[in-house]
This record gives structure tokens, sequence and C-alpha cells, in this order.
């Protein structure tokens, strides 16, 4: 029976995760607090900026005080990283990254009054991935994929896990990465890496895989669960795009053949896993597991019965997969995750003292349903809040802008109103006797 603090601070999406008992009791995003997307720059000297507003609300959501805590376990084991140095040489901020992480027990200590630094436990950043898909999972048993740009020293992880063991079956390490891949072309494109690699992956839909050839030669599979990746000259394919010009064909096509060879390379290891471990179901984590698309190709494609995906893929989920790790270690049984509704909750008196604070006009729904309907069918945009909040970087109907899907001019709408790239797409809304015949 343990209380275990989880805590991502290393590369971005700072993000704190509280376990109790086996069970998830809150999770959430720092970026959620700090209204900063992401939390904060991913460069190794921001290592020190701890999620401390996430940290302190999953304490005080459960009324634990940090000295109540058995274990804080931190997702990133330094002892696995480069050797730390004295001096920055060729701008190498490696042994700075891994020195911060070091002393992040004191750090730890003073964000959280009370806390013994004696009780912090180094997780390695892929293992802690891959908990929080396996621990988290409704499986007794699956195959595990982790894959992301880098974590110590790797960017793959492949396994199987078993009655909350895992068994590491494969791993790749640096420089071969197909989430550091999928980051360079996402800055060759003009966009932000480690942070709008969703827009490259919207961007593949308009363009045409005619690059492909050329890729699969750069990114090869080698027959024994891993794959390497080749230093790849982007330019020779589209024009290295500034941030302010508008997006050409030759983009999207790059966009569509980078897209093209990561989902048949990772159908290709998740049939590589499924061959090794004969499991029916497969669960995934990692940066690169948050290619919607690519894990489409995977269960439509793949030899996998059933797919489980966490919720929080990216780097903020392995605060959660960390403390998972710790809880299972300690004895503790694991619940699985029943919902990724995790993070903050505003209660009816709450949001009024709000408006009233901020002098905007407002009524009491009595039937929010039937006023929503409403409102949408008079073509109203919605902005639909309910119970707590994502966990994770998708919006899940907790948090969300509805608009009526019978009109498509609402897909720029809901572009333009959120200040998004028009090539951007939203999700479905259906009614619910009609699901089926759509999905």
């Amino acid at each position: 029976m343990a209380v275990v603090l989880g805590v991502n601070a290393v590369f971005h999406d700072p993000a704190a995760a509280l376990v109790v008992d086996g069970e998830i009791v809150a999770a959430a995003e720092e970026e959620r607090f700090s209204r900063r997307k992401h939390g904060k720059v991913p460069v190794a000297f921001s290592t020190w900026e701890l999620p401390e507003a996430a940290a302190r609300w999953c304490l005080e959501h459960a009324d634990v005080d940090p000295s109540d805590l058995d274990a804080v376990a931190y997702s990133y084991d330094p002892g696995l990283a480069s050797p730390v140095t004295p001096d920055v040489v060729d701008g190498n901020w490696e042994g700075l990254r891994s020195l911060f992480v070091q002393r992040a027990p004191l750090f730890l200590r003073s964000a959280l009054p009370g806390l013994d630094p004696g009780i912090v436990r180094f997780v390695p950043h892929h293992v802690a991935h891959a908990a929080s898909a396996y621990l988290a999972a409704p499986f007794e048993s699956a195959a595990v994929m982790v894959c992301d740009g880098r974590g110590e020293r790797g960017s793959y992880l492949g396994g199987r896990a078993a009655e909350g063991d895992l068994e590491v079956l494969a791993t790749v390490s640096l420089p071969h990465s197909l989430g550091l891949m999928y980051e360079e072309v996402t800055e060759h494109l003009g966009f932000r890496r480690s942070s709008d690699e969703y827009k490259v992956m919207a961007l593949a839909s308009y363009g045409r895989p005619v690059h492909l050839d050329a890729l699969r030669q750069a990114v090869r599979v080698t027959g024994d669960g891993r794959f390497t990746t080749a230093p790849i000259d982007w330019a020779r394919f589209s024009p290295r795009r500034s941030s302010e010009s508008e997006w050409a064909e030759t983009d999207a096509d790059l966009a569509a053949s980078v897209q093209a060879v990561l989902e048949e390379r990772l159908l290709e290891l998740a049939e590589w896993l499924h061959e090794r471990t004969g499991e029916r179901a497969l669960v995934a984590a990692g940066g690169v597991a948050l290619n919607c698309v690519a894990n489409s190709r995977i269960l439509r494609d793949g030899p996998f019965h059933d797919m489980w995906v966490q919720p929080a893929a990216g780097d903020a989920g392995t605060a959660l997969g960390a403390a998972l790790y710790v809880a299972h270690a300690s004895g503790d049984r694991i619940e699985p995750m029943r919902t990724a509704a995790l993070g903050r909750e505003w209660s009816d008196h709450a949001v009024r003292d709000a408006l009233v604070t901020a002098d905007v006009p407002f009524t009491q729904a009595h039937d929010v349903a039937g006023e929503v309907s409403a409102a949408l069918a008079s073509d109203a945009v919605v902005g639909w809040v309910q119970g707590r909040s994502e966990w994770g970087p998708r919006a899940l109907g907790q948090r969300s802008l509805l608009a009526n899907p019978t009109r498509a001019a609402n897909l720029e709408r809901l572009n333009d109103i959120k200040g998004r790239e028009q090539f951007r797409p939203v999700a479905p809304m259906v009614l619910a006797e009609r699901a089926h015949e759509i999905f």
C-alpha cells in the first residue's frame, strides 16, 4: 500500500500524477496551470523547471501532504544518460541536463515543503512510457511498443508485459530515431519541433507520398525488431519553409511521404512484436504514439486484435508511468485506467464566482442538453466543460468546442476561433443512433 507521486520534468510537457494504493487518483500537466503550451521550452537547461502547480494540485486533490508520500517517481534515470561534464562543448548540453536531474530531489524538496528527498526514485524514461501503457491498460498481458524522439540514450522499446512485469525484447539507441526524424521534418516545414508534429500529420492528408521510395532507403527495419535511420537532407525534397509563409504542394507531399514511411516502419515493428510475443493486444506510448493516423493503420492493417494507447502518450504520460511502475514494484496491485478525466474540476459555485468577478453576464441552464442542442441547431459555437479535465493533449469531451457538424463551413470557423491552420482537422460529431453507420 503506497502513495506515489510521479513527476516528468526533463524534456517537455512537465506533469505530475498521483497513485494511491495502486489506483490512479489524479494526473495533470503543468500547462493547464501556467497556460504555457507544453509547460516549458524543451531544452536541457529547462530541466530544473518542475511541474510544481500540477504536483501541488494532485496532492491537494487527494488530501495528501508531501510528508505522507512513500515515493516520488521521476521519469528519467541520469545513471543511464551521458556522463556529466563540467563544460558545455560544441553546444552539447547533455551534461547539464543530467546534472539538473541528479539535483531533482533537492529541487522537489524546495517545491514541496515537507517532502523527504530520500524517497525520490529514478525510473528509466522508456520504462516509464511503457508502464504508462501496460500497467494502465485493461489487459493481463500484451505486446508493448514505445517510440519517441529520445530517452536517456534510446528512442524505441519493444517488449511484452504480463502480470505487471515487462520483458524488453528490442531497443534502438540514438542517433537512430523515428521520433527525431519526424521532429526534423516538422522544423523544416516551418513548425516548432517537439511541439507541432501533429500539424505535419494533418498536412500529410493534403499531399502525395512521392518521396516514399527515397525515405525507405533512409529508414529501414533490421529484421530483429529494430530499425535504423540515416541523416536526411530535407531540402532535396522541398525548400525550407518559414513559419510565416503559406504551405505549398511540395510541403504537403513531403509531409505525406514522411507520414507514409513512419506508418510502414511502425507496422513492420508491430508485426515483429506479434510474431515474437503471440499476444492479441498491443499497448503503445511515447510521443510517436500520439500519431493517431499511424495508430489507426497499425490497428487496421496489423496483426493485433486489440490496441490500447496511453491518452497522454507523450512525455507527460511518463509521470503516470513512473508512478505506476514504482507502485507495482512496492507490491501494489495496479487498477486499470478507467478514464482520461483525471484533471481539475470546477464546481458550479466556483464557476459562478468567476463569472461574477469577471463581470460576465450569465444564466443558469436547467436543461443543459436541450439548450446546447438548440444552440448548435442555430449554428452557435458552444464551449463545453464537464467534470474533470482530460489527461493528455486531446480534447475528449471534457473541455471541447462544439459546432454544428452539418455545415462544412464550421471546420474553417472552428480553426479561425482557435487560430489554427486551415488544414487542421476537427473531431467528428454524430447522433448516437447513427454512430454505427460511420464508425
